[in-house]
């Protein structure tokens, strides 16, 4: 819905908030979502609008949403003492509110130094107290304001560095929240001293609205607010963009190349353009760092395209993007092809083009992509920034070499192109496999992949990091993720199968099995069948029954648990379940993959 695409109308979103969110239901109805959500949101302050704002971006992400609001002030109570509603909720994501309304207790100037700093340990304590108890009762996710600055400054300049500042004081605090997220991974902050200093803190804090409705913010302010928490919970939940697809011309370097020619396109630090698409370039190489996957799709002759872009004042270069369309076909046309190039769906591409009537007719081609409306060159990066399409939750081995990932996936099939028989192509790979049961070390990754595999993903459930531990931790599940590299490469952690064994302690239920699209038809799910058969064996399971929930995106599965010697034992038509006997004899299905099993959690 363009209405909540950033840039926004707050305005507009208030107003309309209710006729939005019943367009959006009913949308709901028509295209199932896959991901159901329940949401705690315990205030220091009122929050019903913010509840509203929130819901409405999650339900344009495709969540289906549930809120839970805590009375006014009861954010510490609701978590701390019993609460047989909040438990009956059980929320997935638990939302903590607060504001400097929320202090205890400041510096007074009369204070010493080694009272501020009771002070400060007094306020720290009283926020950990929730965390620690939501972590031991709900082991969900938590998302947690930070601290905006004071709307005054009693010691003046002084006060961002006296001990008695309040100023101080507050950067004190965030300082020390910043450590405890640092050290607990479901533990995310929304970062309200950033927005407020973005937004105009004395915009923000505008005492008017706490004082006539208890409102920790100017109430045109709420939508900044609820977006970002927006984006902290999409990222959680894998729905980042993965992708920039770039134009060139009046994008990534001032001029237009086929008129100016490469020698005279305006790069570099020499000119005041030329420095803004320095920046520019220098942003996407950061994003590019981080595990943004860059291609370009250009209205160009290719050859030019390629002497553009090894101009020694240009940061990137043509090695930097994974696919290249330069050319006169229709952008969508290219998206299209890059999407079928990097083998990934259009919700995971952003595109960027100066000119408006490009972006509209890849617009219309297709609604998922991400399609920032850019103004004039010297504010691209904010506007693309502050749409929030990358938001960072963490940062992984895999994310940080996936662009050198998609070069070897390049590499291999062009290698492929030399065996006519594919079982050769196989052999020829040298494949390794590390196959293991869960472990701390790889929670965040395989969080991650069942968020984001939706090809080769049987049941599409979609687990947070507190999940996975959660499920890491249980007797009566089994467990298993696979790593495969080759002689072009690491793919890193790209399969995850985990269930559950029944009361009975003989029947074994898949509640998962996916893997990642970039190592398909490479038989490591014949790899993971051969280490779940012997688990499930050592275990005393006599049947394993699979699971397959058909999506608009899985329909490649359908039959995969056939092809893994499974018998149709139930079809529902959209689902289907698989049974597996155990006791019968089994002959190992992988015969191309080197496997290392390691035993155990770590």
């Amino acid at each position: 819905m363009r209405e909540l695409e950033y840039p926004f109308s707050s305005q507009m979103l208030l107003r309309k908030k209710k006729a939005l969110r019943k367009a959006l239901l009913n949308n709901q109805e028509k295209h199932k979502s896959s991901i159901s959500l329940n949401i705690a949101i315990l205030g220091g302050s009122t929050t019903k609008d913010i509840a509203d704002i929130i819901e409405l971006f999650l339900l344009n992400e495709g969540f289906h949403i549930h809120i839970y609001e805590s009375e006014y002030g009861k954010y510490w109570e609701d978590v701390v003492f019993e609460n047989e509603k909040l438990d009956a909720f059980k929320p997935d994501i638990i939302y903590i509110c607060t504001s400097i309304y929320n202090i205890i207790e400041f510096p007074a100037v009369s204070d010493s130094e080694a009272e501020v700093s009771r002070k400060l340990e007094n306020n720290y304590s009283h926020f950990k107290e929730i965390w620690d108890a939501i972590s031991a009762k709900y082991k969900c996710v938590v998302i947690q304001n930070n601290f905006e600055y004071p709307r005054y400054r009693l010691l003046g300049n002084m006060d961002s560095y006296d001990y008695r500042g309040k100023t101080h004081f507050i950067s004190k605090l965030n300082e020390k929240i910043n450590c405890y997220a640092n050290d607990n991974s479901s533990f995310y902050i929304c970062d309200t001293n950033y927005l407020s200093a973005q937004y105009g803190l004395n915009a923000w804090s505008d005492p008017y609205y706490w004082y006539m409705y208890k409102y920790s913010m100017a109430v045109s302010a709420i939508p900044e607010l609820a977006y970002n928490v927006y984006r902290i919970i999409k990222a959680v939940y894998g729905k980042n963009k993965k992708v920039i697809v770039t134009d060139l011309d009046n994008t990534l370097w001032g001029g237009v190349l086929a008129e100016d020619g490469p020698e005279e396109i305006q790069i570099g630090r020499d000119t005041s353009v030329g420095q803004m698409y320095t920046d520019i370039q220098a942003y996407l190489c950061e994003q590019k760092e981080l595990g943004v996957i860059l291609a370009i799709n250009s209205k160009n002759d290719e050859r030019n395209v390629t002497i553009g872009l090894q101009k020694k004042e240009s940061v990137l270069s043509a090695k930097d993007f994974s696919s290249i369309k330069a050319n006169w076909n229709p952008k969508s046309q290219n998206m299209r092809e890059i999407a079928l190039d990097l083998k990934l769906g259009s919700d995971s591409f952003v595109f960027l083009d100066d000119n408006p009537g490009e972006r509209e007719e890849v617009r219309l081609y297709d609604s998922k992509i991400g399609i920032p409306e850019l103004s004039k060159p010297e504010y691209y990066i904010q506007e693309i920034d502050r749409a929030g399409y990358f938001e960072c939750i963490g940062i992984s081995n895999e994310d940080r070499m996936r662009g050198k990932m998609y070069a070897e996936a390049e590499l291999r099939g062009k290698n492929q192109h030399h065996y006519s028989n594919y079982d050769d192509f196989l052999q020829s790979l040298e494949m390794k496999a590390e196959i293991g049961s869960f472990s701390s070390q790889y929670y965040s990754r395989i969080a991650q992949l069942t968020n984001k595999s939706n090809q080769f993903n049987l049941t599409t459930k979609r687990c947070s990091r507190a999940d996975i531990e959660e499920i890491a931790q249980k007797e009566n599940f089994i467990t298993l993720y696979g790593k495969l590299s080759d002689k072009f490469g690491d793919n890193g952690l790209v399969s995850v199968i985990f269930g559950h064994i029944d009361a009975d302690k003989v029947t074994f239920h898949i509640d998962e099995w996916l893997m990642s699209c970039r190592v398909l038809k490479r038989d490591l799910e014949k790899a993971m069948m051969d280490i779940l058969y012997r688990q499930c064996l050592n275990r005393g399971v006599k049947t394993i029954l699979g699971y397959y929930y058909r999506t608009d995106k899985n329909e490649m599965v359908k039959e995969h648990y056939r092809e893994m010697g499974f018998l149709l034992f139930e079809d529902k038509g959209d689902s289907t379940v698989w049974k597996y006997d155990v006791t019968t004899d089994y002959v190992n299905k992988n015969t191309h993959i080197l496997v290392e099993e390691v035993k155990g959690n770590e």
